[in-house]
């Protein structure tokens, strides 16, 4: 249900919270090698919960676990604003709890961008489902600016905080990383949502086993990028505490998606085939450690 601060409220008194989720597209086209294919009959939503997820997003990919009483959200995307009105009327007849939805493909002028919000705060109000618009390139908040123009035309808006986009496809770290830290603040006050994906300056998916390796590039003025992740998601959670009241939840659902989609990075193995260079699954698993320490740091910082 959706809260009057705008974010999903689970109807409770508790105070706000954290929820993990699973994006379903993680695990899509899995290597046999993968610690969730290895478990056979257990690649179940009771594995998930087993494993700490709480629920999960569900996608295209996801036939075979959805529709099996775990809670769940959805995804979309809404290109104009005569698409709004069924989109979300259709994922409130799903029970989704909330939707995440990419939203126009980032040629709009601002006319036209506005109209379109307008049109997914009005389906969202009307069926009394939680919208997140997501920061995604090739949309309407592909970039920074613009936005955090729409937020300032449209204050109630909620995001969906998939910040890799912003990291790497606005490279963040060329140039003043305070700066674009504190220009975000507009949208981590109104994040109720996260993908959990982290991004190095050139690749939009990155392993954090690999990143964990890496060391600070002082002749680029580059931090690590893990703890640019930590600290854009630990705002983003502290944004949102601020702003929350009891029984609104943030789900954090980590996203990895395929090769195939050109996320994962694949190398050839020893026989010449591509291979990904990471087990998603297993990436995940510590997303949602990293994202359990991230919040509780941004209980710290909004007590």
């Amino acid at each position: 249900m959706k809260g009057t601060s705008g974010f999903y409220n689970d109807g409770s008194q508790k105070p706000p919270r954290m929820r993990i989720f699973l994006n379903l597209d993680t695990l899509f086209n899995l290597p046999a090698e993968s610690v969730w294919m290895q478990h056979g009959q257990e690649q179940s939503c009771e594995r998930l919960y087993k494993d700490g997820f709480e629920g999960v997003q569900i996608t295209a990919n996801d036939i075979a676990l959805a529709g099996n009483g775990m809670p769940h959200c959805g995804l979309d995307r809404i290109n104009t604003p005569e698409e709004a009105d069924s989109i979300v009327a259709a994922h409130e007849q799903s029970g989704d709890l909330c939707v995440t939805v990419h939203a126009g493909w980032g040629l709009e002028d601002e006319s036209e961008s506005c109209r379109l919000v307008d049109a997914i705060l009005t389906a969202s109000a009307r069926y009394s489902l939680p919208i997140f618009i997501e920061t995604h390139r090739a949309t309407v908040t592909q970039d920074l600016w613009r936005t955090v123009q729409l937020i300032r035309h449209f204050p109630e808006m909620r995001l969906n905080g998939d910040f890799s986009h912003y990291y790497c496809g606005q490279e963040m770290v060329y140039g003043d990383w305070s700066q674009k830290i504190s220009y975000m603040e507009p949208i981590f006050e109104r994040t109720g949502f996260l993908h959990g994906r982290i991004a190095s300056p050139g690749c939009m998916q990155v392993p954090v086993d690999v990143d964990l390796a890496l060391r600070p590039r002082q002749a680029h003025g580059a931090a690590n990028y893990l703890e640019h992740f930590r600290e854009l998601w630990t705002r983003a959670m502290a944004g949102f505490l601020r702003n929350a009241q009891s029984g609104d939840v943030l789900i954090f659902a980590p996203e990895l998606l395929s090769g195939l989609n050109y996320y994962a990075r694949m190398f050839p193995d020893s026989a010449s085939s591509l291979v990904e260079e990471s087990d998603r699954y297993a990436e995940a698993l510590l997303l949602k450690e990293l994202a359990s320490q991230c919040f509780s740091a941004a209980q710290a910082e909004a007590a």
